[in-house]
């Protein structure tokens, strides 16, 4: 698979054999390979994989996926780790620090380098909620032991110290991983309330509380909206 180095190579080739300038040359060998050249379909994963869609991509990197993919196959990103390849993303194209992430791991998925739900650290699912109740109210319901018990009422968290407002952070303990939740106010009486479960063990648990977080989320709001 070539490198970035060969790649530059090719673009000056062309641009000796054509009279292009530098940017149409390679704009034309980055549709080459874009175009003709399929990941076998073991590789290609189901769109519902990617973190986010292809337009909110274009708008935040400047480029779709299949073109994001094309330039790291052409650089040899399978044979690099995770780090490696958000760091030539950020140093070679002067990707984002967010959008290194996300170009990363849809990636990674796409060539069968990492699974569903796997992050560097783990597995990690999110699930969000909309509640009819306040900001502070919706909080509250994670962080007082009474009224979580009212519809959590067999999880093992213990509470982490944050900063950060509206927020709060639980390890778990079984598996032992961590819960982080954000709450945002959308009206005086209205919020929605995400919950990150990361530090899985495996996919399995991850879609098991997957599945178990939107059972309990709903547990929530019934609670929180009961008059």
């Amino acid at each position: 698979m070539p490198t970035q180095k060969t790649f530059k190579q090719r673009v000056r080739t062309r641009m000796t054999k054509t009279g292009e300038s530098y940017t149409a040359a390679r704009h034309q060998l980055l549709r080459k390979v874009t175009e003709p050249v399929a990941p076998e379909p073991q590789q290609q994963s189901p769109s519902t994989d990617l973190l986010t869609s292809d337009d909110a991509m274009l708008r935040g990197s400047g480029r779709g996926h299949a073109e994001w993919f094309a330039l790291l196959d052409a650089w040899g990103a399978t044979g690099h780790g995770h780090t490696e390849i958000a760091r030539w993303l950020s140093e070679t194209h002067g990707v984002p620090g967010w959008w290194t992430q996300t170009i990363t791991v849809a990636y990674e998925r796409s060539r069968g380098m990492r699974g569903r739900h796997q992050m560097g650290y783990g597995y990690s699912i999110s699930v969000t909620k909309t509640v009819a109740v306040d900001a502070e109210r919706a909080l509250a319901a994670f962080t007082k032991p009474s009224l979580r018990k009212r519809w959590l009422s067999d999880a093992s968290m213990r509470e982490r110290p944050t900063r950060a407002a509206l927020s709060a952070r639980f390890d778990w303990s079984d598996p032992a991983s961590r819960v982080i939740v954000t709450v945002i106010a959308k009206a005086a009486d209205k919020a929605t309330v995400a919950v990150t479960h990361e530090q899985l063990p495996d996919g399995e648990s991850a879609e098991r509380f997957k599945s178990a977080w939107r059972d309990w989320l709903g547990a929530l709001k019934a609670v929180l909206e009961r008059r």
